[in-house]
C-alpha cells in the first residue's frame, strides 16, 4: 500500500475526532439518575417504571443506581423527595410575607397553580403515591421536614390578617394549604375523565385561564369572609 500525504488543501474539520465526554461527578451522576428516575415513574408508576429505561435515559448503569439508592423503591422514594423539594424550595422563596394577607395568600395560589399546570411530572407522581395511601412517602422523613416551612408561613399570613382585621378567624392554614393545592391541580387529575364526560377539551389554554380566575375570585372570597 502507498501512503500518501493528505491535501495541502484538505479540511481539517472533515477528520473526525474522537474526543471523551469529560467524566460526571458522584452528584452529577445522582442528579442524572433522579431525573430520568422521576419521568419514568410519574409515567409508569412505580410498578409498570423500569431501571434499564432509567439506565438508558440518564446514561449510567444498574451498578451505578443501586450503588447509590440502595433498591428501586429507595430510588422511587428519592424522586418523590426530589420533585416536592422543587416545590417547597419555589414556595420558600416567595416574597409574599410583606404583602397585603390576602394578596399574599392569593400569590401562593398563583404559584401553586403555576407550578402544577407547567409540572405534570409532580401531579402524576402524587396521584400514584396516593394509590399506594402514601406507603413509600411515609418512609421519608425528608418530606415532612420540608413541608413544615410552608405550613408555617401560611399561619403567619393567616395571623396577621386576623390581627388586621382583613381575614375571618375561624381559618385553619393546614385546610387552608390542602384548598389551595385541591384548586390548583384538581383539574390536572381528572383533565381526561372530564374532558370526556363532559365532551370539552379542559387542556385548552382559554379554559384553564378561566378556570384559574374562577378559583382565585373564589379563594379571595373565602378569606374575606367574616
Amino acid at each position: 500500500m502507498v501512503y500518501r500525504e493528505p491535501a495541502a488543501d484538505a479540511d481539517p474539520e472533515a477528520t473526525p475526532v474522537s474526543r471523551r465526554r469529560p467524566r460526571r461527578t458522584a452528584e452529577q451522576n445522582r442528579q442524572q439518575i433522579l431525573r430520568a428516575a422521576t419521568v419514568e415513574f410519574a409515567t409508569h408508576g412505580l410498578a409498570g417504571a423500569r431501571i434499564s429505561r432509567i439506565v438508558k435515559k440518564s446514561g449510567s448503569n444498574p451498578r451505578m443506581i443501586y450503588e447509590q439508592f440502595g433498591s428501586k423503591s429507595a430510588l422511587y422514594v428519592a424522586a418523590l423527595e426530589s420533585a416536592l423539594a422543587e416545590l417547597r424550595a419555589e414556595e420558600l422563596v416567595l416574597d409574599v410575607e410583606h404583602l397585603d394577607p390576602v394578596e399574599g395568600l392569593l400569590k401562593l395560589f398563583d404559584f401553586m397553580n403555576g407550578h402544577f399546570e407547567r409540572d405534570g411530572r409532580l401531579v402524576n407522581l402524587l396521584r400514584a403515591e396516593n394509590g399506594t395511601r402514601a406507603r413509600y412517602m411515609k418512609k421519608s422523613r425528608r418530606i415532612h421536614e420540608m413541608s413544615s416551612p410552608v405550613l408555617a408561613m401560611t399561619e403567619r399570613l393567616i395571623a396577621r390578617g386576623v390581627a388586621e382585621g382583613r381575614l375571618a378567624a375561624h381559618i385553619d392554614p393546614l385546610r387552608l394549604y390542602v384548598m389551595i393545592a385541591a384548586l390548583s391541580q384538581f383539574h390536572l387529575t381528572n383533565m381526561h375523565t372530564l374532558s370526556s364526560m363532559f365532551a370539552s377539551d379542559l387542556s385548552k389554554p382559554d379554559w384553564r385561564a378561566k378556570r384559574r380566575a374562577d378559583a382565585r375570585r373564589m379563594l379571595a372570597a373565602y378569606l374575606e369572609t367574616k
